[in-house]
């Protein structure tokens, strides 16, 4: 065909267009397939047109306010595809587990806030990070810190700050009960592996950068949210605050007829998997004192826990908490704040354990006590063999005498929700047992008389005893015992595939559908 002839193509299909008022998307009716126009200039003068039978270079005059249509193709509608599928994907990916990360780079564009916030973590980094007489690297990206014992951050709190380190407890308990038959594994951390601070230093988890990025409020890093314990009242009721829902508890708990002044307890170590990034699995003990109702509840604590909130990542890790008012201002997780004073250079508090147990294999726990000086009254730590240091009495009101409530077990957190898949413990359920199940054995309490027995468990009713559950019993090789845990669905053991929650399938769902209209 002709210039001139396929010029009047042209011409004729934009006469037929004009005529019916469609705009914009052209089809020649004799034509079998569509044609897409590729660059058109509608202001007058010369407009290049490349068309399907239209070389380069062939120019035609186009008026001036004529709206010139475009044509669309196969490749569009499969450029279109392409489009919404990686739309729907990064979506998908965003409600599992990319929300943190979108919202930080959303403000990217408002310098001011984002500025701000870095000035905020850099003035609380020069904070926590004391400088280190060496520094070791380890193999799980942790620095850890060897800091003078005398420059720790325990000496930042103003009743601190003549305070004179005590090397050892003037009084030690004992030899607790533990005549269990299973051979013990030596329990280590993961950063040992590249060395060892010199004596008279303590190993102190240096807090980076990164750290805050999952973290939801800077002032309260490294802190419990309020309420963050279990109570003998029924989280269910309608009157429990709002700021218990998302948490979930497996545990048992001492009588309150008694005062007591330690507890000692063996726990498995496992590594739950955690659904979102604000999410957090524990296995701990606590020492109890005063209540929530006049916001003066003290508490010391010790166990394992996971939370990428706090570490930016997902390692089992032995931690320490205290607080004097029901976790409203006071205390922190590990030497996050000043409080806990560290005497020890073996073992980093906050550092990764390892082993861990593997689910129907070999099973790895770690021993755990914690009791009161008679002569200053300080709350002493024992991890395994090892003498850790100690919380000063000054820093408690009720505990500064003794405590009344002692507890030990699980506890999974997701915000704002009252179900999570999150797993507790193994993530399986008390009733399969040993080497399947979490458990906590040989639990002992030092009464009023100093005398270390097995206590008076009382057990209470799990939140939701069809997601996490315990159940406690007795026996010479282990004495008093729980095992506990569980998830809130039928998850693979800790170690297994990655958790798939609703979000996942609603997202998925979509994408298919998408995917079906557009090739229909």
């Amino acid at each position: 065909m002709g210039g001139a002839a396929r010029r009047g193509a042209v011409e004729e299909a934009r006469g037929r267009r004009r005529r019916s008022g469609v705009a914009g998307v052209l089809r020649d009716e004799g034509a079998a397939r569509w044609r897409r126009r590729v660059s058109v200039r509608r202001r007058g003068g010369p407009a290049t047109a490349i068309e399907d039978g239209l070389t380069t270079g062939e120019v035609e005059e186009v008026d001036d306010d004529e709206e010139v249509g475009v044509w669309s193709s196969p490749e569009s509608t499969s450029t279109t595809t392409r489009f919404l599928v990686a739309l729907f994907v990064t979506v998908a990916f965003v409600s599992l587990e990319g929300a943190p990360a979108l919202s930080a780079a959303g403000t990217a564009g408002r310098s001011s806030p984002v500025r701000l916030r870095r000035r905020q973590v850099q003035s609380l980094l020069r904070q926590l990070n004391k400088a280190p007489l060496t520094t070791i690297e380890s193999p799980d990206g942790d620095i850890i810190d060897c800091v003078h014992v005398s420059k720790q951050p325990a000496f930042d709190h103003p009743l601190l700050k003549n305070h004179t380190i005590q090397m050892r407890p003037s009084y030690h308990p004992g030899d607790l009960y533990d005549s269990s038959s299973i051979t013990p594994h030596p329990i280590t951390q993961t950063w040992q592996q590249s060395g060892k601070c010199p004596d008279n230093t303590i190993p102190i988890r240096r807090t980076k950068e990164g750290d805050f990025m999952s973290a939801s409020s800077i002032r309260r890093h490294g802190k419990k949210r309020p309420l963050s314990i279990p109570s003998l009242n029924s989280l269910n009721d309608p009157g429990t605050p709002n700021v218990l829902r998302g948490h979930q508890h497996a545990v048992a708990s001492t009588t309150t007829e008694d005062k007591y002044y330690g507890t000692s307890a063996t726990i498995n170590l496992w590594q739950p998997r955690i659904e979102g990034v604000n999410d957090f699995s524990l296995s701990q003990l606590w020492i109890i004192a005063g209540s929530y109702k006049s916001n003066d509840l003290n508490t010391v604590e010790a166990g394992w826990q996971v939370s990428q909130e706090i570490y930016g990542d997902t390692n089992t890790r032995f931690f320490i908490y205290w607080t004097r008012d029901a976790y409203e201002t006071t205390g922190c997780y590990n030497l996050l704040c000043s409080g806990f004073i560290q005497i020890n250079n073996q073992i980093t508090i906050g550092g990764s354990i390892s082993p861990v147990s593997i689910y129907g294999g070999s099973q790895y726990d770690i021993k755990i006590f914690v009791w009161k000086d008679q002569k200053d009254g300080n709350w002493w730590l024992q991890v395994g063999s090892y003498v850790l240091g100690y919380w000063p009495s000054s820093l408690f009101s009720y505990l500064a005498d003794s405590a009344s409530s002692i507890m030990w077990g699980g506890e999974v957190y997701t915000p704002g929700s009252n179900q999570t898949y999150t797993q507790m413990g193994s993530g399986h359920f008390p009733e399969e047992g040993f080497r399947k199940a979490s458990y906590i054995k040989n639990l002992q309490v030092i009464d009023s008389s100093n005398n270390i027995k097995s206590p008076n468990v009382v057990d209470f009713t799990p939140e939701r005893p069809n997601c996490y559950n315990l159940t406690i019993g007795n026996n010479s090789d282990w004495g008093t015992y729980i095992y506990y845990g569980g998830a809130c669905e039928s998850v693979p053991a800790a170690g297994g595939e990655l958790l798939l929650p609703a979000a996942y399938w609603f997202w998925a769902t979509a994408l298919v559908c998408c995917i079906l209209q557009y090739h229909t």
